[in-house]
Protein backbone atom coordinates (compact mmCIF):
# COMPACT_ATOMS: atom_id res chain seq x y z
CA UNK A 1 0.00 0.00 0.00
CA UNK A 2 2.85 2.33 0.89
CA UNK A 3 4.48 1.69 -2.53
CA UNK A 4 1.19 2.46 -4.27
CA UNK A 5 0.88 5.75 -2.37
CA UNK A 6 4.45 6.74 -3.36
CA UNK A 7 3.77 5.88 -6.98
CA UNK A 8 0.58 7.95 -6.95
CA UNK A 9 2.50 10.88 -5.43
CA UNK A 10 5.16 10.68 -8.17
CA UNK A 11 2.55 10.53 -10.90
CA UNK A 12 0.82 13.60 -9.49
CA UNK A 13 4.09 15.51 -9.40
CA UNK A 14 5.21 14.46 -12.90
CA UNK A 15 3.08 17.01 -14.81
CA UNK A 16 4.34 19.74 -12.49
CA UNK A 17 7.96 18.69 -13.14
CA UNK A 18 7.47 18.44 -16.91
CA UNK A 19 5.59 21.73 -17.02
CA UNK A 20 8.33 23.36 -14.96
CA UNK A 21 11.02 22.08 -17.33
CA UNK A 22 9.01 23.22 -20.35
CA UNK A 23 8.74 26.69 -18.87
CA UNK A 24 12.48 26.88 -18.14
CA UNK A 25 13.57 26.10 -21.71
CA UNK A 26 11.68 28.99 -23.32
CA UNK A 27 13.14 31.37 -20.73
CA UNK A 28 16.64 30.31 -21.74
CA UNK A 29 15.81 30.60 -25.42
CA UNK A 30 14.11 33.94 -24.86
CA UNK A 31 17.27 35.26 -23.24
CA UNK A 32 19.44 34.06 -26.13
CA UNK A 33 17.03 35.50 -28.70
CA UNK A 34 17.08 38.84 -26.90
CA UNK A 35 20.87 38.85 -26.82
CA UNK A 36 20.96 38.01 -30.52
CA UNK A 37 18.73 40.99 -31.27
CA UNK A 38 21.10 43.18 -29.30
CA UNK A 39 24.09 41.75 -31.16
CA UNK A 40 22.44 42.47 -34.51
CA UNK A 41 21.74 46.04 -33.40
CA UNK A 42 25.37 46.43 -32.27
CA UNK A 43 26.61 45.22 -35.66
CA UNK A 44 24.34 47.73 -37.39
CA UNK A 45 25.68 50.47 -35.14
CA UNK A 46 29.22 49.54 -36.19
CA UNK A 47 28.46 49.50 -39.95
CA UNK A 48 30.73 52.50 -40.53
CA UNK A 49 33.57 50.74 -38.73
CA UNK A 50 33.05 47.66 -40.90
CA UNK A 51 33.11 49.82 -44.03
CA UNK A 52 36.32 51.55 -42.98
CA UNK A 53 38.16 48.30 -42.19
CA UNK A 54 36.97 46.83 -45.49
CA UNK A 55 38.08 49.84 -47.52
CA UNK A 56 41.37 50.23 -45.68
CA UNK A 57 42.46 46.65 -46.38
CA UNK A 58 41.31 47.03 -49.99
CA UNK A 59 43.56 50.05 -50.43
CA UNK A 60 46.64 48.24 -49.03
CA UNK A 61 46.48 45.53 -51.75
CA UNK A 62 49.14 43.30 -50.19
CA UNK A 63 50.26 39.93 -51.49
CA UNK A 64 50.75 36.86 -49.33
CA UNK A 65 53.49 36.99 -46.65
CA UNK A 66 53.90 40.73 -47.29
CA UNK A 67 50.72 41.96 -45.54
CA UNK A 68 52.67 44.46 -43.41
CA UNK A 69 50.20 47.38 -43.48
CA UNK A 70 47.26 45.03 -42.84
CA UNK A 71 49.17 43.52 -39.91
CA UNK A 72 49.92 46.89 -38.30
CA UNK A 73 46.44 48.27 -38.87
CA UNK A 74 44.50 45.26 -37.57
CA UNK A 75 46.67 44.50 -34.54
CA UNK A 76 46.66 48.16 -33.48
CA UNK A 77 42.87 48.29 -33.80
CA UNK A 78 42.39 45.13 -31.76
CA UNK A 79 44.84 46.21 -29.06
CA UNK A 80 42.76 49.36 -28.60
CA UNK A 81 39.69 47.13 -28.18
CA UNK A 82 41.34 45.24 -25.31
CA UNK A 83 42.64 42.15 -27.12
CA UNK A 84 45.93 40.49 -26.24
CA UNK A 85 48.01 40.05 -29.39
CA UNK A 86 50.54 37.32 -30.06
CA UNK A 87 52.56 38.46 -33.08
CA UNK A 88 54.69 36.59 -35.59
CA UNK A 89 53.20 33.14 -34.95
CA UNK A 90 54.81 30.17 -36.73
CA UNK A 91 57.72 32.43 -37.66
CA UNK A 92 55.52 34.48 -40.02
CA UNK A 93 56.03 38.24 -39.50
CA UNK A 94 52.52 39.19 -40.67
CA UNK A 95 50.66 36.47 -38.72
CA UNK A 96 49.05 37.05 -35.33
CA UNK A 97 46.47 35.80 -32.85
CA UNK A 98 44.27 38.18 -30.84
CA UNK A 99 42.44 36.86 -27.77
CA UNK A 100 39.96 38.29 -25.31
CA UNK A 101 38.07 36.72 -22.42
CA UNK A 102 38.82 33.75 -20.20
CA UNK A 103 37.96 30.10 -19.88
CA UNK A 104 35.93 27.85 -22.12
CA UNK A 105 34.65 27.67 -24.74
CA UNK A 106 37.54 28.96 -26.85
CA UNK A 107 36.13 29.99 -30.20
CA UNK A 108 38.39 30.95 -33.10
CA UNK A 109 37.19 33.39 -35.75
CA UNK A 110 39.36 33.80 -38.85
CA UNK A 111 39.53 35.19 -42.37
CA UNK A 112 42.17 35.69 -45.06
CA UNK A 113 43.90 39.02 -45.78
CA UNK A 114 46.10 38.63 -48.88
CA UNK A 115 45.35 39.66 -52.46
CA UNK A 116 46.00 38.64 -56.08
CA UNK A 117 48.87 39.61 -58.41
CA UNK A 118 48.06 42.07 -61.23
CA UNK A 119 44.46 42.50 -60.01
CA UNK A 120 44.50 46.23 -59.26
CA UNK A 121 41.07 47.69 -60.01
CA UNK A 122 39.11 50.83 -59.14
CA UNK A 123 36.06 49.84 -57.11
CA UNK A 124 32.65 50.60 -58.55
CA UNK A 125 33.92 50.66 -62.15
CA UNK A 126 32.31 47.99 -64.36
CA UNK A 127 35.27 47.58 -66.71
CA UNK A 128 39.03 47.23 -66.38
CA UNK A 129 40.47 50.37 -64.80
CA UNK A 130 43.43 49.68 -62.48
CA UNK A 131 44.35 51.96 -59.59
CA UNK A 132 48.01 51.17 -60.33
CA UNK A 133 48.69 49.39 -63.59
CA UNK A 134 50.17 45.92 -63.03
CA UNK A 135 49.88 46.13 -59.25
CA UNK A 136 48.26 43.57 -56.96
CA UNK A 137 44.62 43.99 -56.02
CA UNK A 138 41.82 42.33 -54.07
CA UNK A 139 40.56 40.17 -56.93
CA UNK A 140 39.47 37.56 -54.41
CA UNK A 141 37.85 39.86 -51.87
CA UNK A 142 40.05 38.98 -48.89
CA UNK A 143 39.87 42.61 -47.74
CA UNK A 144 36.37 42.05 -46.35
CA UNK A 145 36.52 39.08 -43.97
CA UNK A 146 38.37 40.75 -41.11
CA UNK A 147 35.91 43.65 -41.22
CA UNK A 148 33.06 41.17 -40.78
CA UNK A 149 34.77 39.25 -37.99
CA UNK A 150 35.83 42.29 -35.98
CA UNK A 151 32.41 43.96 -35.85
CA UNK A 152 30.74 40.61 -35.05
CA UNK A 153 33.21 39.79 -32.28
CA UNK A 154 33.03 43.29 -30.77
CA UNK A 155 29.24 43.03 -30.62
CA UNK A 156 29.48 39.72 -28.79
CA UNK A 157 32.32 40.91 -26.56
CA UNK A 158 30.17 43.77 -25.33
CA UNK A 159 27.39 41.36 -24.33
CA UNK A 160 29.85 38.95 -22.70
CA UNK A 161 31.17 41.75 -20.51
CA UNK A 162 27.73 42.93 -19.45
CA UNK A 163 26.21 39.47 -18.94
CA UNK A 164 29.41 37.94 -17.50
CA UNK A 165 29.34 35.17 -20.11
CA UNK A 166 32.40 32.91 -19.80
CA UNK A 167 34.51 32.07 -22.82
CA UNK A 168 37.43 33.23 -24.95
CA UNK A 169 37.26 34.81 -28.39
CA UNK A 170 40.24 34.36 -30.71
CA UNK A 171 40.69 36.38 -33.89
CA UNK A 172 43.33 35.40 -36.44
CA UNK A 173 44.26 36.01 -40.10
CA UNK A 174 44.78 33.62 -42.97
CA UNK A 175 48.11 34.92 -44.19
CA UNK A 176 49.17 34.00 -47.75
CA UNK A 177 46.05 31.91 -48.41
CA UNK A 178 46.56 32.33 -52.15
CA UNK A 179 49.79 30.41 -51.63
CA UNK A 180 48.09 27.95 -49.21
CA UNK A 181 51.10 28.94 -47.18
CA UNK A 182 50.29 29.15 -43.46
CA UNK A 183 47.36 27.32 -41.88
CA UNK A 184 49.00 23.88 -41.91
CA UNK A 185 51.89 25.50 -40.03
CA UNK A 186 49.46 27.01 -37.49
CA UNK A 187 48.07 23.53 -36.86
CA UNK A 188 51.50 21.89 -36.74
CA UNK A 189 52.74 24.45 -34.23
CA UNK A 190 49.81 23.92 -31.87
CA UNK A 191 47.96 27.23 -32.11
CA UNK A 192 44.60 25.48 -32.46
CA UNK A 193 45.11 22.57 -30.07
CA UNK A 194 42.82 24.01 -27.35
CA UNK A 195 40.21 25.59 -29.64
CA UNK A 196 36.67 24.24 -29.24
CA UNK A 197 35.19 25.53 -32.51
CA UNK A 198 36.20 27.69 -35.45
CA UNK A 199 34.14 30.00 -37.64
CA UNK A 200 35.95 31.02 -40.81
CA UNK A 201 34.55 33.64 -43.16
CA UNK A 202 35.09 33.93 -46.90
CA UNK A 203 33.63 36.32 -49.45
CA UNK A 204 30.93 34.91 -51.72
CA UNK A 205 27.87 36.09 -53.62
CA UNK A 206 25.24 34.78 -51.18
CA UNK A 207 24.90 34.39 -47.43
CA UNK A 208 25.40 30.70 -46.77
CA UNK A 209 27.13 27.78 -45.16
CA UNK A 210 27.67 24.13 -45.96
CA UNK A 211 28.80 20.99 -44.20
CA UNK A 212 30.76 17.86 -45.01
CA UNK A 213 33.02 17.42 -48.03
CA UNK A 214 32.57 20.53 -50.16
CA UNK A 215 33.95 18.90 -53.30
CA UNK A 216 37.20 20.84 -53.48
CA UNK A 217 40.74 19.54 -53.86
CA UNK A 218 43.64 19.46 -51.49
CA UNK A 219 47.12 20.21 -52.76
CA UNK A 220 50.84 20.36 -52.25
CA UNK A 221 52.70 23.44 -53.51
CA UNK A 222 56.27 22.50 -54.48
CA UNK A 223 59.15 24.45 -55.95
CA UNK A 224 61.79 22.47 -57.87
CA UNK A 225 65.24 24.07 -58.06
CA UNK A 226 67.73 22.89 -60.69
CA UNK A 227 71.43 23.68 -60.72
CA UNK A 228 73.77 23.20 -63.69
CA UNK A 229 76.88 24.86 -65.06
CA UNK A 230 77.14 28.31 -66.68
CA UNK A 231 79.03 28.78 -69.94
CA UNK A 232 79.17 31.09 -72.94
CA UNK A 233 76.04 30.11 -74.84
CA UNK A 234 77.69 30.70 -78.23
CA UNK A 235 81.43 30.35 -77.55
CA UNK A 236 81.45 27.14 -75.51
CA UNK A 237 77.94 25.76 -75.05
CA UNK A 238 79.31 22.20 -74.64
CA UNK A 239 80.83 23.28 -71.33
CA UNK A 240 77.43 24.31 -69.97
CA UNK A 241 74.75 22.26 -68.23
CA UNK A 242 71.46 24.11 -68.55
CA UNK A 243 69.21 24.20 -65.49
CA UNK A 244 66.53 25.68 -67.74
CA UNK A 245 66.72 22.61 -69.98
CA UNK A 246 65.94 20.54 -66.89
CA UNK A 247 62.94 22.72 -66.07
CA UNK A 248 61.59 22.46 -69.60
CA UNK A 249 62.13 18.71 -69.78
CA UNK A 250 60.32 18.26 -66.46
CA UNK A 251 57.37 20.28 -67.77
CA UNK A 252 57.32 18.36 -71.07
CA UNK A 253 57.41 15.09 -69.17
CA UNK A 254 54.60 16.19 -66.87
CA UNK A 255 52.43 17.35 -69.77
CA UNK A 256 52.85 14.00 -71.53
CA UNK A 257 52.11 12.19 -68.28
CA UNK A 258 48.82 14.08 -67.84
CA UNK A 259 47.14 11.71 -70.31
CA UNK A 260 47.82 8.86 -67.92
CA UNK A 261 46.87 10.59 -64.66
CA UNK A 262 43.48 10.24 -63.01
CA UNK A 263 40.82 12.65 -64.22
CA UNK A 264 40.47 14.12 -60.74
CA UNK A 265 43.94 15.65 -60.71
CA UNK A 266 44.52 19.30 -61.46
CA UNK A 267 48.10 20.48 -61.76
CA UNK A 268 49.66 23.70 -62.96
CA UNK A 269 53.02 25.42 -62.87
CA UNK A 270 54.95 28.62 -63.48
CA UNK A 271 58.65 28.94 -64.30
CA UNK A 272 59.73 31.15 -61.43
CA UNK A 273 63.35 31.36 -62.59
CA UNK A 274 64.29 30.83 -66.22
CA UNK A 275 67.86 32.07 -66.16
CA UNK A 276 69.44 35.51 -66.48
CA UNK A 277 70.10 36.29 -70.14
CA UNK A 278 70.24 34.32 -73.40
CA UNK A 279 74.01 34.43 -73.94
CA UNK A 280 74.72 32.66 -70.65
CA UNK A 281 73.81 28.98 -70.21
CA UNK A 282 71.44 29.13 -67.16
CA UNK A 283 73.21 27.61 -64.17
CA UNK A 284 70.08 27.95 -62.05
CA UNK A 285 66.38 27.65 -62.86
CA UNK A 286 63.21 26.79 -60.97
CA UNK A 287 59.65 25.68 -61.60
CA UNK A 288 56.79 25.93 -59.13
CA UNK A 289 53.98 23.34 -59.17
CA UNK A 290 50.57 22.96 -57.53
CA UNK A 291 49.56 19.28 -57.35
CA UNK A 292 45.82 19.02 -56.60
CA UNK A 293 43.72 15.95 -55.87
CA UNK A 294 40.60 14.92 -53.95
CA UNK A 295 42.09 12.76 -51.19
CA UNK A 296 45.22 12.74 -49.07
CA UNK A 297 46.67 9.50 -50.58
CA UNK A 298 46.14 10.79 -54.12
CA UNK A 299 47.68 14.19 -53.34
CA UNK A 300 50.73 12.47 -51.92
CA UNK A 301 50.99 10.12 -54.90
CA UNK A 302 50.73 12.99 -57.40
CA UNK A 303 53.42 14.92 -55.57
CA UNK A 304 55.72 11.88 -55.50
CA UNK A 305 55.21 11.50 -59.26
CA UNK A 306 56.33 15.11 -59.66
CA UNK A 307 59.51 14.42 -57.71
CA UNK A 308 60.27 11.49 -60.03
CA UNK A 309 59.79 13.76 -63.05
CA UNK A 310 62.26 16.24 -61.61
CA UNK A 311 64.75 13.47 -60.91
CA UNK A 312 64.47 12.24 -64.50
CA UNK A 313 64.93 15.75 -65.92
CA UNK A 314 68.06 16.24 -63.79
CA UNK A 315 69.50 12.94 -65.02
CA UNK A 316 68.86 13.86 -68.66
CA UNK A 317 70.60 17.22 -68.34
CA UNK A 318 73.38 16.21 -65.95
CA UNK A 319 72.16 18.78 -63.42
CA UNK A 320 71.27 18.59 -59.74
CA UNK A 321 67.89 19.30 -58.22
CA UNK A 322 66.34 20.03 -54.85
CA UNK A 323 62.74 20.77 -53.95
CA UNK A 324 60.87 22.56 -51.19
CA UNK A 325 57.25 22.44 -50.09
CA UNK A 326 55.86 25.97 -50.04
CA UNK A 327 52.38 25.17 -48.86
CA UNK A 328 49.71 22.51 -48.52
CA UNK A 329 46.03 21.95 -47.92
CA UNK A 330 43.71 19.04 -47.34
CA UNK A 331 40.31 18.86 -49.04
CA UNK A 332 37.85 20.84 -46.87
CA UNK A 333 35.39 19.08 -44.56
CA UNK A 334 33.16 21.31 -42.42
CA UNK A 335 31.01 20.55 -39.38
CA UNK A 336 27.35 19.61 -39.74
CA UNK A 337 26.22 20.70 -36.26
CA UNK A 338 27.72 24.19 -36.29
CA UNK A 339 26.63 24.67 -39.90
CA UNK A 340 23.03 23.88 -38.97
CA UNK A 341 23.14 26.41 -36.11
CA UNK A 342 24.65 29.03 -38.42
CA UNK A 343 22.08 28.41 -41.14
CA UNK A 344 19.21 28.94 -38.70
CA UNK A 345 20.69 32.37 -38.00
CA UNK A 346 21.27 33.06 -41.69
CA UNK A 347 17.56 32.49 -42.37
CA UNK A 348 16.73 35.07 -39.71
CA UNK A 349 19.15 37.60 -41.15
CA UNK A 350 18.30 37.18 -44.84
CA UNK A 351 19.97 39.03 -47.69
CA UNK A 352 20.68 42.76 -47.97
CA UNK A 353 18.34 45.02 -49.90
CA UNK A 354 20.28 45.94 -53.01
CA UNK A 355 19.85 49.36 -54.59
CA UNK A 356 19.32 49.96 -58.31
CA UNK A 357 22.93 51.19 -58.42
CA UNK A 358 24.19 47.95 -56.86
CA UNK A 359 22.31 45.84 -59.38
CA UNK A 360 23.40 48.02 -62.31
CA UNK A 361 27.06 47.59 -61.36
CA UNK A 362 26.58 43.85 -60.97
CA UNK A 363 24.77 43.33 -64.27
CA UNK A 364 27.12 45.58 -66.22
CA UNK A 365 30.13 43.71 -64.81
CA UNK A 366 28.57 40.35 -65.65
CA UNK A 367 27.95 41.45 -69.23
CA UNK A 368 31.47 42.87 -69.53
CA UNK A 369 33.02 39.60 -68.31
CA UNK A 370 30.61 37.39 -70.31
CA UNK A 371 29.30 35.71 -67.18
CA UNK A 372 27.06 32.64 -67.65
CA UNK A 373 24.16 34.60 -66.15
CA UNK A 374 23.46 38.32 -66.03
CA UNK A 375 20.85 38.32 -63.27
CA UNK A 376 22.72 40.68 -60.98
CA UNK A 377 23.07 40.16 -57.23
CA UNK A 378 21.36 37.36 -55.34
CA UNK A 379 17.88 38.14 -53.99
CA UNK A 380 17.11 34.69 -52.61
CA UNK A 381 19.04 32.75 -49.98
CA UNK A 382 20.78 29.55 -50.99
CA UNK A 383 19.84 26.38 -49.16
CA UNK A 384 22.42 24.95 -46.78
CA UNK A 385 25.15 23.24 -48.78
CA UNK A 386 25.19 19.47 -48.49
CA UNK A 387 28.25 17.20 -48.80
CA UNK A 388 29.56 16.33 -52.22
CA UNK A 389 29.43 12.60 -52.82
CA UNK A 390 32.87 11.07 -52.41
CA UNK A 391 31.73 7.61 -53.44
CA UNK A 392 34.03 6.41 -56.24
CA UNK A 393 32.64 5.99 -59.75
CA UNK A 394 33.89 2.91 -61.61
CA UNK A 395 35.32 3.93 -64.97
CA UNK A 396 36.06 1.88 -68.07
CA UNK A 397 39.09 -0.27 -67.31
CA UNK A 398 37.99 -0.84 -63.71
CA UNK A 399 39.41 2.40 -62.31
CA UNK A 400 37.43 3.72 -59.31
CA UNK A 401 37.44 7.50 -59.70
CA UNK A 402 36.47 9.94 -56.96
CA UNK A 403 34.20 12.73 -58.29
CA UNK A 404 36.17 15.71 -59.60
CA UNK A 405 36.94 18.74 -57.47
CA UNK A 406 38.07 22.32 -57.98
CA UNK A 407 39.99 24.88 -55.96
CA UNK A 408 41.72 24.51 -52.62
CA UNK A 409 41.84 26.34 -49.29
CA UNK A 410 44.13 25.66 -46.35
CA UNK A 411 41.29 26.26 -43.88
CA UNK A 412 40.90 22.53 -44.56
CA UNK A 413 43.81 21.71 -42.26
CA UNK A 414 42.02 23.46 -39.42
CA UNK A 415 38.73 21.80 -40.36
CA UNK A 416 40.43 18.40 -39.97
CA UNK A 417 41.80 19.43 -36.57
CA UNK A 418 38.61 20.68 -34.87
CA UNK A 419 34.95 21.45 -35.67
CA UNK A 420 34.99 24.24 -38.27
CA UNK A 421 32.60 25.98 -40.64
CA UNK A 422 33.08 28.46 -43.48
CA UNK A 423 30.52 31.28 -43.50
CA UNK A 424 30.16 32.88 -46.94
CA UNK A 425 28.69 36.35 -47.26
CA UNK A 426 27.38 38.33 -50.29
CA UNK A 427 30.05 40.95 -51.03
CA UNK A 428 31.00 39.86 -54.53
CA UNK A 429 29.26 39.71 -57.90
CA UNK A 430 28.09 36.28 -59.14
CA UNK A 431 29.58 34.72 -62.24
CA UNK A 432 32.96 36.50 -62.42
CA UNK A 433 36.18 34.57 -63.20
CA UNK A 434 37.74 34.53 -59.71
CA UNK A 435 41.39 35.42 -59.02
CA UNK A 436 40.84 38.25 -61.47
CA UNK A 437 40.70 42.06 -61.44
CA UNK A 438 36.94 41.86 -62.03
CA UNK A 439 36.40 40.29 -58.63
CA UNK A 440 37.71 43.52 -57.09
CA UNK A 441 35.01 45.66 -58.75
CA UNK A 442 32.54 45.36 -55.86
CA UNK A 443 34.96 44.97 -52.98
CA UNK A 444 35.05 48.60 -51.77
CA UNK A 445 31.49 49.53 -52.71
CA UNK A 446 28.09 49.42 -50.97
CA UNK A 447 27.77 45.82 -52.22
CA UNK A 448 30.74 44.72 -50.13
CA UNK A 449 29.75 46.91 -47.19
CA UNK A 450 26.22 45.50 -47.00
CA UNK A 451 27.42 41.93 -47.44
CA UNK A 452 29.93 42.34 -44.60
CA UNK A 453 27.31 43.72 -42.22
CA UNK A 454 24.81 40.96 -42.96
CA UNK A 455 27.50 38.32 -42.61
CA UNK A 456 28.53 39.86 -39.28
CA UNK A 457 24.95 39.62 -38.01
CA UNK A 458 24.81 35.90 -38.78
CA UNK A 459 28.23 35.33 -37.26
CA UNK A 460 27.47 37.25 -34.06
CA UNK A 461 24.28 35.22 -33.55
CA UNK A 462 26.15 31.97 -34.13
CA UNK A 463 28.87 32.97 -31.66
CA UNK A 464 26.19 33.49 -29.02
CA UNK A 465 24.81 30.02 -29.76
CA UNK A 466 28.27 28.51 -29.25
CA UNK A 467 28.78 30.43 -26.00
CA UNK A 468 25.35 29.82 -24.48
CA UNK A 469 24.36 26.40 -25.82
CA UNK A 470 27.08 23.95 -24.73
CA UNK A 471 25.26 21.09 -26.42
CA UNK A 472 26.19 22.56 -29.84
CA UNK A 473 29.93 22.25 -29.23
CA UNK A 474 29.43 18.84 -27.61
CA UNK A 475 27.47 17.55 -30.61
CA UNK A 476 29.92 19.21 -33.02
CA UNK A 477 32.79 17.22 -31.50
CA UNK A 478 30.69 14.05 -31.63
CA UNK A 479 30.22 14.61 -35.39
CA UNK A 480 33.93 15.34 -35.78
CA UNK A 481 35.01 12.18 -33.93
CA UNK A 482 32.29 9.71 -34.85
CA UNK A 483 31.64 10.67 -38.48
CA UNK A 484 34.23 13.01 -40.02
CA UNK A 485 37.36 11.33 -38.65
CA UNK A 486 35.97 7.84 -38.05
CA UNK A 487 37.73 6.37 -41.09
CA UNK A 488 39.98 9.25 -42.23
CA UNK A 489 42.71 10.59 -39.96
CA UNK A 490 44.48 13.87 -40.58
CA UNK A 491 48.12 13.52 -41.61
CA UNK A 492 49.97 16.76 -42.38
CA UNK A 493 51.33 17.18 -45.88
CA UNK A 494 54.21 19.15 -44.36
CA UNK A 495 56.87 17.82 -41.99
CA UNK A 496 58.62 19.42 -39.02
CA UNK A 497 61.49 20.55 -41.25
CA UNK A 498 59.44 22.76 -43.58
CA UNK A 499 59.20 26.47 -42.80
CA UNK A 500 56.80 29.10 -44.20
CA UNK A 501 58.11 30.67 -47.41
CA UNK A 502 57.99 34.22 -46.07
CA UNK A 503 60.25 35.50 -48.86
CA UNK A 504 57.56 34.98 -51.50
CA UNK A 505 56.14 38.14 -53.14
CA UNK A 506 58.73 40.40 -51.48
CA UNK A 507 60.17 41.58 -54.78
CA UNK A 508 56.75 42.40 -56.22
CA UNK A 509 55.63 44.37 -53.16
CA UNK A 510 58.96 46.23 -53.04
CA UNK A 511 58.20 47.42 -56.56
CA UNK A 512 54.54 48.33 -56.11
CA UNK A 513 54.16 49.41 -52.50
CA UNK A 514 55.54 52.94 -53.07
CA UNK A 515 53.05 53.36 -55.92
CA UNK A 516 50.13 52.00 -53.89
CA UNK A 517 50.90 54.09 -50.80
CA UNK A 518 49.67 57.20 -52.61
CA UNK A 519 46.22 55.61 -52.71
CA UNK A 520 45.91 54.30 -49.13
CA UNK A 521 42.47 55.10 -47.73
CA UNK A 522 42.21 57.99 -45.26
CA UNK A 523 38.94 57.63 -43.30
CA UNK A 524 39.66 60.86 -41.38
CA UNK A 525 39.11 62.81 -44.62
CA UNK A 526 36.75 60.65 -46.67
CA UNK A 527 33.59 58.75 -45.83
CA UNK A 528 34.48 55.96 -48.25
CA UNK A 529 37.23 54.83 -50.56
CA UNK A 530 34.95 55.60 -53.51
CA UNK A 531 34.80 59.22 -52.35
CA UNK A 532 38.58 59.38 -51.92
CA UNK A 533 39.16 58.10 -55.45
CA UNK A 534 36.50 60.42 -56.85
CA UNK A 535 34.51 57.56 -58.36
CA UNK A 536 30.87 58.04 -59.31
CA UNK A 537 28.94 54.97 -58.17
CA UNK A 538 28.44 53.04 -60.30
CA UNK A 539 30.72 53.95 -63.20
CA UNK A 540 29.23 52.22 -66.24
CA UNK A 541 29.76 52.92 -69.96
CA UNK A 542 26.80 53.88 -72.14
CA UNK A 543 27.02 50.64 -74.10
CA UNK A 544 26.91 48.69 -70.85
CA UNK A 545 23.82 50.58 -69.69
CA UNK A 546 22.14 49.80 -72.98
CA UNK A 547 23.09 46.12 -72.71
CA UNK A 548 21.71 45.93 -69.16
CA UNK A 549 18.48 47.59 -70.32
CA UNK A 550 18.04 45.03 -73.09
CA UNK A 551 18.69 42.11 -70.71
CA UNK A 552 16.12 43.43 -68.23
CA UNK A 553 13.52 43.99 -70.96
CA UNK A 554 14.05 40.43 -72.15
CA UNK A 555 13.63 39.13 -68.58
CA UNK A 556 10.36 41.05 -68.20
CA UNK A 557 9.08 39.72 -71.51
CA UNK A 558 9.96 36.14 -70.56
CA UNK A 559 8.33 36.52 -67.13
CA UNK A 560 5.16 37.90 -68.73
CA UNK A 561 4.95 34.95 -71.12
CA UNK A 562 5.44 32.47 -68.29
CA UNK A 563 2.76 34.22 -66.22
CA UNK A 564 0.34 34.24 -69.16
CA UNK A 565 0.98 30.57 -69.86
CA UNK A 566 0.42 29.66 -66.20
CA UNK A 567 -2.88 31.57 -66.04
CA UNK A 568 -4.20 29.78 -69.16
CA UNK A 569 -3.36 26.41 -67.64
Amino acid sequence: MKNCTNLLFVLLLLPVFVFGQAKKAPKSNDRIDKLKQEAVAAVEANAVMAQQINDMLFSFSELGFQEEESFNYLTTLLEKEGFTIKKGISGIPTAWIATWGSGKPLIAVGSDIDCIPKASQKPGVAYKDPIVDGAPGHGEGHNSGQALNIVAVLAVKKLMEREKIPGTLMLWPGVAEELVGTKAFYVRDGYFKDVDACIFTHVGNNLGVSWGDNGNNGLVSVKFNFEGQAAHAAGAPWRGRSALDAVELMNIGWNFRREHLELTQRSHYVISDGGDQPNVVPSKAAVWYYFRERTYPKIKKLYETGVKMAEGAAMMTDTKFTYEILGSAWPVHTNRVIAAAAYDNIKKVGLPTWSQEDQLLARASQIELQAPKTEGLAVKLDSMGMPTSSAPVVMMGGQAMTPMGGGSDDIADISWSLPTIVLRYPSNIPGLPGHHWANAISMATPIAHKGVVYGAKAEAMTLLDLLLKPEIIKDAWAYYKDEQTKDIKYEPLISNKEQPAIYLNKKIMTEFKPKLEKFYYDPSKYKSYLEQLGITYPTVRDDQREAVKKVMEKEKSTAAKVSSSSSRE
